[in-house]
């Protein structure tokens, strides 16, 4: 089967595209600032950070950027291109952010979250596992040929690789993809699905991040660990802010980047030596293969890094703003995540992506159930979902938008993600093996 190709967008140059980014994060910026008029009725209904993921995905939509896209040459080559944007901002801004936001981080405050944050992200694994077989069944009912197929084309199969994706990661992916072996022709297919609506979902949690109060009193929620660590960290950093210096901000620079060396440099070294002397670990089907990913190494040792400078006189540079900039790096990671989001692409499998936020949805409504019974704050709700579906790119990205010092929380949980990931993933399959025999 001949890959769809992808058109080429109107700007092609990172450079140019990063340029646009920082535009539309800007003009975001300084019109949420603005209270009166329009801006202030349009972003009461419209959370910033949320505009600062559509802007770009709208801009990704009508064809001006693009992640991916493909080139025909004279003689009918075609040569596959891609952005290299996500790429940076994940792999040195992420881990840049991670440091500077978790310098001033109160472990205990963090321990007296309670277990509320880990039924969460356990809620919304059940989710993941049980929705995916049922979207298959309900499905099914109307659009049979959708999730059929047989042998190495069946759709269950495609799908188990998105169930890899939202509890685990791209390593639990791959592992699924590796155990089952789904038709390399199709996978394309389970791929949109996966960005699709896992980028929909995360503009969905963005937006109701913004009405948190509401969506916590509706829930019944006790707040009230969470507002007393907010608390603690607040009035921690009053007490030590300061006027930066460009020395504070040099040095900020330096603990951050040479953290993010130092976490590329280990994390890669211990992913190929796992690799290379682990066998369960080099072997892609076994759920242990997570450890041999360096992207999840490197979100590990920045975290470990980043506590271990809060228990030193780094801690301070809170005062200087570093979590200030890493949030900055956190919206431009934002950013770049939008550009995957070209709506106009969830038209090409119409059936499979509505199989996939039917999915989504029973993951939604059963973390929804449980925050109800459970009085869990909706912040436990959003970080515990997308430390299934998004992972350690996103999970802080969500965290840090209720609150800098609740970073941690997210990267935590997302690293119970790539644990659990394989095993959550081959379950869920075998109930959409199930599923698709009734």
């Amino acid at each position: 089967m001949t890959e769809k190709l992808l058109p080429e967008p109107f700007i092609t140059d990172d450079t140019v595209v990063f340029g646009l980014l920082a535009l539309s994060l800007g003009f975001v910026f300084y019109t949420s600032s603005i209270k009166t008029g329009f801006f202030k009725k349009f972003y009461s209904i419209i959370p910033a950070v949320l505009m600062c993921y559509l802007v770009p995905s709208l801009l990704a939509s009508f064809g001006i950027i693009a992640e991916e896209w493909h080139t025909v040459d004279a003689a009918g080559n075609i040569t596959a291109h891609s952005s290299r944007l996500y790429y940076m901002a994940s792999r040195y801004l992420l881990p840049a952010a991670l440091v500077l936001m978790t310098l001033s981080i109160d472990l205990k405050a963090i321990a007296n979250l309670g277990s509320k944050a880990l039924i969460m992200f356990f809620t919304g694994t059940v989710g993941i596992i049980i929705g995916g077989p049922i979207a298959i069944l309900i499905v099914a009912i109307f659009s049979p040929e959708t999730v059929g197929g047989n042998d190495f084309d069946a759709i269950w199969r495609g799908l188990s690789t998105i169930a890899g994706s939202w509890i685990g990661g791209s390593a639990n992916q791959a592992a699924m993809l590796e155990i089952f072996n789904y038709n390399g022709d199709e996978y394309g297919k389970m791929v949109l699905v996966d960005i699709v609506v896992a980028n929909v979902w995360m503009a969905i949690i963005l937006f109701g991040a913004g009405k948190t109060k509401r969506i916590d009193s509706w829930l019944k929620a006790d707040t009230s660990a969470i507002e007393k660590l907010k608390i603690k960290v607040t009035e921690f950093t009053e007490r030590i802010t300061r006027v930066p210096t460009v020395k504070d901000y040099m040095i900020m620079l330096g603990l951050a980047f040479t953290t993010v060396g130092i976490a590329h440099f280990f994390g890669g070294k211990i992913s190929t030596l796992l690799k290379e002397n682990v066998a369960a670990v080099a072997d892609k089907t076994n759920f242990l293969s997570f450890l041999g990913s360096g992207f999840f190494w490197m979100v590990v040792l920045a975290t470990i890094v980043g506590v271990a400078l809060s228990f030193t006189k780094a801690k301070n540079y809170e005062g200087a703003g570093a979590s200030k900039i890493g949030g900055m790096f956190i919206y431009i990671l934002v950013a770049t995540i939008g550009i995957k989001m070209d709506l106009t692409r969830a038209f090409e499998t119409p059936g499979l992506i509505v199989l996939g936020f039917i999915w989504i949805a029973i993951h939604a409504g059963l973390l929804i159930l449980v925050a109800k019974i459970i009085r869990a704050p909706f912040f436990f709700l959003a970080v515990g979902s997308q430390a299934n579906v998004g992972g350690a790119a996103s999970a802080p990205v969500v965290a840090a938008e209720f609150h800098p010092s609740l970073t941690s929380v997210g990267v935590l949980l997302a690293v119970f993600g790539y644990v659990v990931g394989t095993g959550g993933a081959l379950f869920c399959a075998y109930l959409m093996e199930i599923a698709s025999k009734v």
